[in-house]
């Protein structure tokens, strides 16, 4: 390779060098300075090249002036490439890797599979045998971090996210790959692995071919205490024997530690290894490093980082130093070398840093060096060096300003990392890096809360990175308090979410977290090891099983314990896994725990001492004993500004109780949030603000005004049972997701608002509607069982009907907080951007004496004023007028807007905004919009000029305007004025005319009840027990509203309108809209609305007395008693009469009312025992019809009734009840369930009295029976559907008498069961059915004479006869009519004579020559085979015979839907026998249909070839023509097509088109396969066309492939059997002349030798055997040398 540099330099010319003279070093500096560029690619290393060409004279120069210039950055990544060499130190082990760091920050890894091929070996050996291998030992035993290793990279790939990793190898067989046994001598450094131990010593593998390596035992034992197989060393060659065969190893650590590569050892560039010591001598220092020279003829390059810190510049030219290795580039040879001490004794490691200066923050870190393309060296603080890549510089690229890295520059740093292989700190000047709060695994601790960003969801959990290199998983039971199922819908990759830390394991990089609120807003001690678990200590766990014996509560660091079943609760659990499930947060106190044994005793029963007080110092004392009620008014004082809100103390309690304002909280308009979150500051008391929730831990306040009035106002629901369908509630937006608004009430119940929730179309919720936003939302329905509420927020809904006043209420709202705001500000003095004076007194309608500053583009100005300072004052063009205005023009302006969160005010100049007048309330003025704010717009009145305000929403729901809907500046409207007066906002308040306004009119279902029918507020003195008369208004099935007068409406329940209803009547329509009637209040309702209270009077109709008068004497109380106070006074057996309200399709219960405000349910299986009824239950109960019901209970949540309507139900032995069919399973029976819940098991053989071939096949999963019931043991229900059990009374025969016992079967009985098992011995016979053969369907009745022990396979299936089935059949019916007459002597004769004629029947039905001769006899024969199509076909045949065309149409429909999918030949046989019959009777449509049909359910190409055969054989020439057209071009690429149409064409005489057709089919097939297509369209020209054309076809084939023996064989075969014997005779004389493997030379003398003893004569043959001898002559001549 030396010799190859010298004749073929790199770089400029050169002069010859002097003999015994090193190369000139100017040559080595050039060549240096080119192979450094590794980043210039190939094209202008040759454009150089050809310059150094073009201008030799000046090549000089040029390389002297590139040597000044020459700057020595140190190693990139984009500088590695595959099979570069490099020495490495192993930072980190693991079970399957070798993390090693590299030089210049670097770092790789080493695969487990990349060690070394004998370690791989005994890998692979553990996996297959699935056991530990004794010798085979972990990475950890083998290496330590701080090892230095000799690495090759094997690949740099690049991650999804950009970052680049480097995967690296050590095994000796890749790293030494330059070396072979030739170039192996004494004293060479290399590495091994220990492949074996012998007896004497061990085999080292130093990945050299050819070579063994030994280490003899007394040698290694000074050194090595334990020698591992697969360990790494470090060996000197001692002596190479055998031209390095055989080599002789040394691990002497001092001769290792000197050991010095020499130009003896004659090392080359190709075999160059890192880690070798060399003497080197310095040819020229340069700022940032150093060129050297080493043994002899190589040149190096020393960067910054690697020079010797002690010395650091004090080098000189000519300098001799040691040196180490570092790298070696593959291709342009740059060699890498390092001057640090640590490196330069070989077996050595290189300085670690201390643990406690990972992550510390360095103030003022000194620039010692900055390279452009790498990044910055830096001194630090304690003199040692440091470095940070260039995107550790600044937080982005374009931040980047390198100006500030000039040497000598200082900055605050943080250490990220250490390299082991620069000795230095890794460091960052990122601000996030340097405040954030974790760096590394090691400064995460459990319990710790942390944000972090979803990156990955996994079946196992979702995946959360905190910081770039910690990254944590949330398992999928801590995603939610609940298990989620669908995790994707409530999280999306780039979520920040918070999370609270469960486990963490720095060595192995571990991090497990939680996502649970309850966990991570728990303020009870973290429980993370046995040792901290001290008796009466009270934390939060989860459980992780639930059994029998209790529940199993996990903690933190996977410390878990017991809570034994007497501990779960107070009162006793029986099933404690249907009480608590997986995953539940739990709150558990210790009762003991043993640390060594790691034993847990817990309990869920926590004793009554207060919880231990938060250990933070210095936050106040959180309250313990003082809880706030939801709904308290409390004044508050800021402690501190958050993100999320405000921190704030209870001046009530004076000031030791914490709570929160979340900002979305401060209004109930968002941007006025925003606006009051700026303004306000520490210190500000906030009065009024209402208590919203109170979790003991965490109270959180809210300053909502509307959400306050609604909880003032008792407009509310407290708890899920109170919410009923059509409520109209105040709450907020907790989660806006795509398919819906999930909003939060007051009292933590929470709906969802699907996305058809609004009037408008719904693209993405997200334009719609904020978090925290409020919203008026109306009930639509709800689940008891899910505790689920789905809500509507469409304004049509949810509004009152009075636009025009509740958009009115929304702007006075809002003006009200601004004027807090404005107050606010005027009391501090200052605010945050502008003086309190700007804000204070500009409001709009001010005149302003303004300077214009500076006019846009756009045409809108700029101005300035001093009563403006420091705000921005703009004016639009459109409010500019038509005045022309310069800058600095003095003008008069009229404020509009004042928007105080970005410091803007917005004016007009506009002239007819300046005058003025009176005006009066109410009164209507065209308006013109000139300004539209968030909440609001600014409108000048046309007549007057004055400026006024209008809302833009109508309603807090009204969030979404399409474009054509939005005010525009310019627009003209119609307004009314609601506030006159002057005040303190500047604009008088007025809205929008309805008139001219889209207003969505409330369109009322049939279905909404009385309840939802509501009137504005009105007062009244009605009192309880008052007579009034009103007007019916409607009529409802289960109500009827009355019209009081003019403002009172009322409700009458069906149940308050006669005294004694008659079941089955319908006593809402014993009355009629219009009627006049007399009823009496009994009670009084409020419904819910928004902002009005509205009375419902529950009435008593004047004909039922029923009510006692005493009891109606007090006022009218709006509050109602609790429904579970109410369903008390009903009893389990009690009977009651309830009227339908309607049929639950869904649930399956039937809905009934017993009282205005007591419901019902009825379940199913509970409505009749009549199967018709429970079939079609919706038929036959009509709404508001009066039936009469037992009481069994309540419900789960215990706000309904629970009714039956066939009394309670005794599944006793006998009773006979009804069911639904739940599951149906094969060969075993039916699943049923039961009234009351349960679930009973019907046998296959208690289905039915007789048999059928399919019992199964009647009963459906849904399916209502009637069943009786055999036994209940254990809770275990047998049941039977037999109708002799059902209607015992009735005289049917039953055929198959039941067997309970073996007394039960007499001797002579015909006994039919299923088969239940098949042993050797026999058959297993379960229960009295008849006999199945498995996998079989006919039924074999068996006669007295069959033994069990014969081979089932052996039987053939018999066939009966028709006539004598048919007779038999008819004769049963004579005998079932005649049964009642017999004597019971005649019937028992009558039984043995059946008998007797079934033997000789099945003796019939055994010979196996029956040939089949009627359609049953086929059946039964199909029946035994399904998938033979040869039955299938003989069926078809036997129909055709009687010219029963459609009947055998129908056996091949049949036949296709009865044979196995996977059968597809026996299928295909039935499609052709299919087309055969449509071709022979059917019509060309019938016959296509059936063809479309075919190509779609098998291989269309086999199905074309069939039906062409079809055509061809039934003479149909045209049509097979057509369709040999169609599949040429559909399957083109398919050669036997081409041969199939060829075979066609020439069995109809038409040789020239199968000329044209060989040659259409030569350009559509690929070229390998026309050798195989000539020679085979030749053999069809042989068999029907033309022999000589075929011939030739040959002739041409051989000449072209003249070695294809294949063809030649062929030709052969064919000439014999159509050809003379002299064209024969010419064809093997060709042939054994041939030149061809002596194989196959073989092969055709022979060939020709047995066609002369054949055809030939002795002289014949005797002339073959003479040219057989004279070929092997040949060839035996030709191989002698």
């Amino acid at each position: 390779m030396a010799s190859l540099e010298e004749n073929f330099p790199r770089g400029g010319i050169q002069k010859k060098p002097t003999e015994g003279k090193t190369p000139n070093p100017k040559l080595e500096r050039d060549n240096l300075f080119d192979v450094h560029h590794e980043e210039q690619s190939q094209k202008r290393k040759r454009s150089q090249s050809v310059q150094g060409k073009q201008k030799k004279f000046k090549a000089d120069n040029i390389a002297t002036a590139k040597d000044s210039v020459v700057n020595i950055e140190p190693l990139t990544i984009e500088a590695l490439c595959e099979g570069m060499l490099l020495l490495g130190c192993i930072k980190e082990v693991s079970d399957y890797e070798l993390v090693v760091s590299l030089p210049s920050g670097l770092s790789g890894f080493v695969p487990v599979t990349q060690i070394s091929d004998a370690y791989s070996k005994l890998l692979s050996k553990e996996v297959a045998q699935g056991e530990l291998l004794e010798d085979l030992n972990s990475l950890s035993d083998m290496y330590s971090p701080g090892m230095l290793v000799r690495c090759i990279v094997t690949s740099v790939e690049k991650s999804a996210d950009g970052r680049r990793s480097i995967k690296l190898s050590i095994d000796p067989k890749k790293v030494n790959k330059g070396l072979n046994a030739s170039a192996l001598a004494s004293g060479m450094l290399l590495s091994g692995f220990v492949s074996s131990v012998e007896d004497h010593g061990y085999l080292i593998d130093i990945g050299v071919s050819g070579t063994h390596a030994f280490l003899p035992r007394q040698k290694a034992q000074n050194y090595i205490k334990a020698v591992k197989r697969g360990q790494n060393l470090n060996c000197i060659i001692v002596e190479v024997k055998n031209e390095g065969r055989v080599v002789r190893l040394s691990v002497d650590r001092s001769e290792v530690a000197t050991s010095l590569a020499t130009e003896r050892q004659n090392w080359t560039l190709s075999n160059l290894l890192p880690g070798l010591v060399v003497k080197a001598r310095v040819q020229k220092v340069v700022p940032l490093g150093m060129k050297l020279s080493f043994l002899s003829s190589f040149t190096g390059i020393v960067d910054f980082m690697h020079m010797d810190p002690e010395k650091s510049m004090n080098y000189s030219p000519d300098q001799v130093v040691k040196a180490c290795i570092l790298s070696i580039h593959p291709t342009s040879k740059v060699v890498r070398l390092t001057l640090r001490q640590a490196f330069l004794c070989p077996g050595g490691s290189p300085n670690q840093l201390s643990n406690d200066r990972m992550g510390a923050v360095v103030e003022e870190s000194t620039v010692k060096a900055f390279y452009k393309q790498f990044g910055a060296v830096f001194e630090l603080d304690d003199g040692t060096l440091a470095f940070a890549r260039l995107k550790h510089l600044s937080k982005t690229r374009k931040s980047f300003k390198p100006g500030a890295f000039k040497t000598g520059c200082k900055h605050k740093c943080r250490i990220i990392d250490y390299s082991l292989m620069d000795e230095m700190c890794i460091v960052s000047l990122k601000y996030q890096i340097i405040e954030a709060r974790f760096l590394q695994y090691q400064d995460i601790h459990t319990g710790d809360v942390v944000q972090g960003k979803v990156f990955a969801l996994k079946p196992i959990g979702m995946q959360v990175k905190v910081t770039d290199g910690i990254k944590g998983l949330v398992p999928s039971m801590h995603l939610a308090d609940v298990i989620l199922k669908q995790p994707e819908k409530k999280y999306n990759i780039g979520d920040e979410v918070r999370c609270r830390v469960l486990e963490c394991n720095p060595a192995g990089r571990k991090l497990i977290l939680t996502l649970k609120k309850s966990l991570i807003q728990s303020k009870l001690p973290v429980l993370s090891n046995y040792e901290d678990a001290k008796a009466g200590l009270i934390t939060h766990g989860f459980v992780v099983c639930a059994r029998e014996f209790g529940c199993i509560v996990k903690f933190y660091n996977d410390v878990k314990g017991l809570v034994p079943k007497n501990e779960l609760s107070s009162e006793p659990i029986s099933s404690p896994d249907k009480v608590f499930h997986e995953g539940q947060v739990v709150k558990v106190m210790v009762l003991k725990c043993e640390p060594q044994q790691e034993r847990l005793l817990l309990s869920f029963r926590l004793s009554n001492k207060p919880a231990p007080e938060d250990k933070k110092e210095g936050t106040p004392k959180k309250k313990q004993e003082v809880k706030y009620q939801i709904g308290e008014m409390v004044d508050v004082k800021v402690l501190k500004k958050k993100d999320s809100g405000l921190e704030v103390s209870i001046l009530e309690d004076e000031g030791n109780v914490i709570a929160s304002i979340p900002t979305v909280h401060l209004s109930d308009f968002v941007a006025t949030c925003k606006l009051l979150w700026h303004c306000l500051q520490e210190g500000d008391v906030l009065p009024r603000v209402m208590c919203l929730s109170d979790k003991g831990d965490h109270i959180i306040l809210s300053r909502k005004s509307a959400v306050i009035s609604a909880v003032q106002e008792e407009q509310i629901v407290r708890s899920f049972s109170e919410i009923q369908p059509g409520m109209l509630l105040t709450g907020y937006v907790r989660n806006v997701m795509p398919f819906g608004v999930f909003v939060e009430f007051p009292f933590g119940v929470t709906g969802l608002a699907p996305k058809s929730m609004s009037d408008k179309f719904v693209t993405d919720t997200k334009d719609h509607f904020v978090v925290g936003q409020t919203v008026i939302a109306k009930v639509m329905s709800i689940d008891e069982e899910k505790q689920r509420v789905l809500l509507n927020l469409k304004v049509s809904e949810c509004s009152s009907g009075d636009s025009a006043a509740e958009s009115f209420a929304l702007l006075n709202q809002y003006f009200k907080e601004m004027k807090e705001i404005r107050n606010l500000l005027r009391r501090r003095g200052k605010s945050l951007h502008i003086t309190t004076q700007g804000l204070c007194e500009l409001v709009p309608g001010k005149e302003l004496q303004l300077v214009v500053q500076d006019v846009k583009e756009d045409g809108s100005a700029l101005f300035s004023g001093s009563c403006v300072t420091g705000l921005t004052v703009t004016a639009t063009r459109y409010h500019l007028g038509d005045k022309n205005i310069v800058p600095g023009e003095k003008t008069k302006a009229l404020v509009l807007h004042v928007d105080a969160l970005t410091s803007k005010v917005y004016v007009s100049l506009r002239e007819e905004l300046l005058k003025q007048r009176r005006l009066t309330e109410n009164s209507q003025h065209s308006a013109i919009v000139q300004h539209i704010a968030e909440d609001f717009a600014v409108v000048s009145l046309l007549d007057t000029g004055q400026l006024a305000a209008i809302p833009i929403a109508s309603h807090f729901n009204d969030t979404f305007r399409f474009d054509s809907e939005k005010l525009k500046v310019g627009q003209t409207i119609i307004a009314t004025l609601k506030v006159v007066k002057v005040n303190d906002h500047g604009v008088l308040l007025a809205v929008q005319d309805p008139a001219k306004k889209k207003v969505f009119v409330r369109v009322r279902n049939e279905s909404e009840t009385a309840l939802e029918e509501i009137l504005p507020a009105v007062k009244h003195s009605l009192s309880l027990g008052d007579t009034v008369t009103g007007t019916v208004k409607s009529v409802k099935p289960t109500h009827v509203t009355v019209a009081i007068d003019d403002k009172l409406t009322g409700s009458i329940h069906a149940s308050r309108i006669l005294d004694e209803v008659p079941i089955g009547s319908f006593p809402t329509y014993t009355l009629k809209a219009g009627q006049k009637v007399t009823a009496r209040v009994i009670g009084g309702r409020d419904v819910n609305t928004h902002r009005w209270e509205n009375m419902l009077i529950i009435l008593l109709l004047g004909q039922c007395k029923g009510e006692i008068e005493g009891k109606v004497t007090a006022m009218l109380n709006l509050k109602e008693d609790s429904a579970l106070k109410k369903l008390g006074l009903y009893n389990a057996g009690q009977t009651v009469t309830c009227f339908v309200k309607k049929y639950n399709i869904l649930k399956n219960w039937l809905e009934v009312e017993v009282a205005p405000d007591i419901r019902g349910r009825v379940p199913h299986l509970l409505l009749s025992l009549n199967t018709k009824v429970l079939k079609h239950p919706e038929k036959s109960f009509k709404n508001g019809q009066a039936i009469s019901a037992t009481v069994t209970g309540t419900d789960v949540t215990e706000t309904n009734l629970c009714l039956s309507l066939t009394g309670i139900q005794s599944l006793e032995q006998g009773t006979i009840t009804v069911g639904m069919v739940t599951k149906v399973t094969p060969h075993v029976g039916l699943t049923i369930a039961l009234p009351g819940g349960k679930t009973g098991k019907v046998s296959i053989f208690h289905l039915n009295d007789t048999y059928t071939e399919n019992p199964l096949g009647d009963f459906k999963v849904g399916k209502i029976v009637r069943c009786c019931i055999l036994s209940n043991e254990n809770g275990k229900i047998q049941l039977s559907l037999r109708q002799s059990r059902l209607n015992p009374k009735s005289n049917s025969k039953v055929e198959d008498v039941e067997i309970t016992c073996i007394k039960d079967v007499k001797k002579g009985q015909l006994v039919r069961g299923y088969v239940k098992s098949i042993s050797p011995s026999g058959h297993s016979l379960p229960s009295s059915k008849q006999i199945r053969k498995p996998d079989e369907a006919p039924r074999l009745q068996v006669s007295m004479g069959f033994t069990w022990d014969e081979d089932m396979n052996a039987m053939d299936i018999p066939v009966l006869n028709q006539k004598e089935e048919s007779s038999e059949s008819e004769e049963e019916e004579d005998l079932q009519s005649k049964l009642k007459k017999q004597t019971k002597k005649e019937k028992e004769l009558e039984k043995q004579k059946k008998e007797k004629e079934l033997c000789k029947l099945e003796a019939a039905l055994m010979d196996p020559s029956r040939q089949p001769q009627s359609a049953d006899d086929f059946d039964r024969l199909v029946l035994s085979s399904p998938n033979s199509s040869i039955l299938w076909l003989q069926y078809m045949a036997f129909h055709l015979q009687a010219t029963e065309i459609e009947k055998a149409r129908a056996v091949a429909e049949r036949a296709l839907k009865t044979i196995c999918f996977r059968e597809e030949q026996e299928k295909l046989n039935v499609w052709v026998a299919l087309l055969n019959l449509e071709n022979m009777y059917g019509t060309e449509e019938t016959l296509m249909k059936v063809f479309e049909r075919a190509v779609q359910y098998n291989e269309p190409l086999k199905v074309f070839q069939h039906l062409c055969d079809i055509y061809a054989n039934s003479e149909k020439y045209k049509q097979a023509e057509e369709l040999y057209h169609t599949m040429l071009k559909r399957f083109r690429q398919e050669k036997s097509v081409w041969l199939k149409y060829a075979s066609f064409l020439l069995k109809q005489g038409q040789t020239e088109a199968t000329h044209r057709l060989l040659e259409r089919a030569l350009k559509a097939l690929p070229t390998k396969e026309h050798v195989d297509l000539i020679s085979r369209f030749a053999q069809l020209e042989f068999r029907f066309g033309d022999p000589e054309h075929a011939k030739a076809l040959f002739e041409s084939t051989l000449s072209s492939y003249p070695k294809r023996t294949d063809i030649w064989s062929i030709y052969m075969d064919i000439m014999i059997k159509h050809g003379s014997q002299k064209e024969v005779r010419d064809i093997f004389e060709r042939v054994i002349h041939l030149s061809l493997a002596p194989k196959k030379m073989k092969f055709f003398f022979k060939r020709y030798l047995d066609y002369e003893k054949k055809f030939g004569t002795a002289e014949s043959v005797l002339a073959v055997k003479r040219a057989a001898l004279e070929y092997v002559e040949t060839k035996s001549s030709l191989a002698d040398p």
